[in-house]
């Protein structure tokens, strides 16, 4: 299958990419003007410069399926309302169209669990068709995202999957998430500050997430028309301080994990559960 991937150099793209030429897919993937990923050599992997509203009808037409992962404000990362709804929703809803007009009948797209926010808090694990109530502006504009997307899906009549990635971790992360900044204060010798670890997540590791995606390329139990939801986890919740100790133990770590010395986050929601 031919594919034309955004956010190919991010976190959960950058491992899709290489997942999906394992699996002999061909790709051509977009990324941003100057980034930091020069021109593979492999014959599978064709880099586009350009942002995400641009034209690419002509590489569009070549594909077979579009994949969605370029995202603006994913957390700890800061971006405004207005950023997170032009590129997540308008600039978003632009491509997908721009594909299907260009003959792609297949559209897989990267959610997040942010979206269910504090319905989250309802079940014991979150159903795939749970309410949304997104906090803040990233959630929120990947909630109306997925709304625009999945109206635009049904219209059109073509195969949409919709998978929500929840807590996925990593090499290639950015540096202020749990794992990464954990990793750092563990290989040099710190202690690492942080809030109680009550809440409960569902862990998954980047190359999960990838082949999860890679997997879902077949689009053998999508509908025309009829949008497939999917939460992406390991089904195996734990508790952050859980989590953080599993590691720092495993990692040898000679500092101290100091429980309780962060806040949680306004707004903070206790417990994001998968129902796989």
């Amino acid at each position: 299958m031919k594919l034309f991937v955004t956010g190919g150099t991010g976190f959960v793209g950058s491992r899709f990419i290489e997942s999906a030429v394992k699996s002999d897919h061909e790709v051509i993937a977009l990324r941003r003007p100057n980034g930091n990923v020069s021109k593979s050599k492999s014959g599978k992997i064709n880099w586009v410069e350009g942002q995400l509203d641009g034209d690419y009808g002509e590489h569009l037409k070549s594909c077979d399926a579009l994949v969605h992962f370029a995202s603006a404000g994913v957390s700890p990362k800061p971006a405004s309302w207005g950023l997170c709804f032009e590129e997540n929703v308008i600039n978003t809803l632009k491509l997908c169209k721009n594909a299907i007009d260009a003959g792609i009948d297949k559209l897989l797209i990267a959610g997040t669990c942010a979206e269910y926010g504090k319905s989250g808090l309802r079940y014991d694990a979150i159903p795939s068709n749970a309410p949304l109530e997104p906090i803040g502006p990233y959630a929120s504009s990947k909630a109306a995202s997925f709304v625009a997307i999945h109206g635009l899906a049904v219209e059109r009549n073509i195969k949409l999957s919709y998978l929500r990635i929840f807590s996925a971790y990593g090499k290639g992360q950015y540096k202020d998430n749990l794992w990464p900044s954990l990793y750092e204060s563990a290989i040099s010798g710190n202690d690492y500050p942080m809030t109680m670890g009550e809440q409960i997540r569902d862990f998954i590791s980047v190359e999960g997430v990838a082949d999860e995606f890679v997997n879902s390329l077949l689009f053998d139990k999508v509908m025309s028309g009829i949008p497939m939801i999917k939460n992406i986890g390991t089904g195996k919740p734990i508790t952050v301080r859980e989590f953080s100790e599993y590691w720092w133990k495993k990692w040898k770590a000679k500092g101290e994990l100091q429980i309780g010395e962060v806040p949680y986050r306004k707004n903070e929601v206790m417990k994001y559960v998968p129902k796989i």
